[in-house]
């Protein structure tokens, strides 16, 4: 579920009241139809006696999710703040929601006040009976999500890596801990771009996980960590990650098959290297993963769900300004870092 995100720049911006981008689309829960104007009273109840929405932004950069700044006056001088809040609002995704939306409010309260830097749930409606569509109100983060290859790029996986490694340190009981994880593909369901000009390859790929899942010590996942989910503030000596959004995924499984995810998606944005160096940089923060033969298999695992179409959850990082992610670029990088994961692991 690459491309969800809470703190994205604004676009579209429409006072309350005006729209918002809601509309009676197709949404109504148990109580039937609801409209945006629906959608804008359930939000009210979350906000403190005499707080008022001034302003409804859409985010960009979304792809499962439609996501909406909601800008927050207060009567007591105390200065605005915002919201944010989610809606699944894709067939499929709606279908899903209850689950997905109420796994990422319990993740959520589970990491208020804890150092995973995360944002706060404060209403669901999980089946979309007050709202136009299944949604979560949660607070705001400051930053944003940061694509580009300039000179802060190795910074920034050095602070993912960091992050990642803090979120599987994190001491969850065993009431706690959310779902056992999932693969996102299997081997006869990978599909091999038609115009490609290494079938060898993909086919060495794929006979890679056909063996059992190595076996592993589970922790706390997030399950779709990668740079789209992540935001940072300053830049240079200032640079900082000021929040991880995107928690509906969150299982229970092997630290190898998130840092497989994240490298995906840096050797996607990236290049190879960038994808191939970040279980280095783990081990670095202070991660532990896999011996080589077993981190490869969860490397191919995670990249092979990506084909073959990479293209398509790049969609948000085109719209984000990576413009350079055509589809024959993507298909090259992911070919590359296929090749780049047996050169070293196998």
């Amino acid at each position: 579920m690459i491309g969800n995100d809470d703190g994205r720049t604004p676009d579209a911006a429409t006072e309350d009241g005006a729209g918002g981008g809601g509309g009676a689309d197709g949404g109504g829960g148990a109580g039937g139809a609801r409209d945006w104007a629906d959608t804008l009273r359930w939000a009210r109840e979350a906000l403190a006696p005499g707080e008022r929405i001034t302003r409804v932004s859409a985010l960009r950069g979304g792809w499962t999710s439609r996501m909406r700044r909601l800008d927050v006056e207060r009567p007591d001088g105390a200065g605005p703040y915002a919201l944010v809040l989610r809606s699944f609002v894709k067939p499929f995704y709606r279908r899903h929601a209850p689950a997905l939306l109420a796994r990422e409010a319990g993740v959520l309260r589970l990491l208020e006040g804890g150092a995973v830097p995360a944002a706060r749930a404060l209403a669901l409606d999980a089946h979309g009976a007050s709202c136009d569509h299944p949604s979560l109100l949660t607070t705001h983060l400051p930053g944003s999500v940061r694509l580009d290859r300039d000179r802060d790029a190795h910074r920034r996986a050095d602070l993912l890596a960091g992050h990642l490694a803090a979120v599987h340190a994190l001491d969850v009981g065993e009431a706690g801990r959310p779902r056992a994880w999932q693969a996102w593909t299997a081997p006869d369901l990978v599909r091999v771009p038609a115009d490609t000009a290494r079938p060898a390859l993909w086919a060495r790929a794929v006979e890679e996980i056909r063996r059992e899942a190595p076996a592993h010590r589970s922790c706390f996942l997030h399950r779709d960590f990668h740079p789209g989910n992540v935001l940072f503030t300053g830049a240079g000596d200032t640079l900082a990650v000021s929040g991880i959004v995107d928690w509906v995924e969150t299982s229970w499984g092997p630290a190898d098959l998130d840092v497989a995810h994240c490298a995906t998606a840096l050797a996607l944005l990236h290049g190879p290297d960038a994808g191939l160096t970040f279980a280095d940089r783990y081990r670095a923060a202070g991660g532990a993963l896999a011996p080589d033969r077993d981190h490869l298999y969860w490397r191919l695992l995670d990249a092979l769900a990506f084909a073959p179409d990479a293209h398509k959850v790049a969609v948000p990082w085109r719209d984000l300004g990576r413009t350079d992610l055509t589809p024959p670029a993507l298909t090259g990088h992911l070919e590359d870092y296929l090749q780049a994961l047996f050169d070293r692991y196998a």
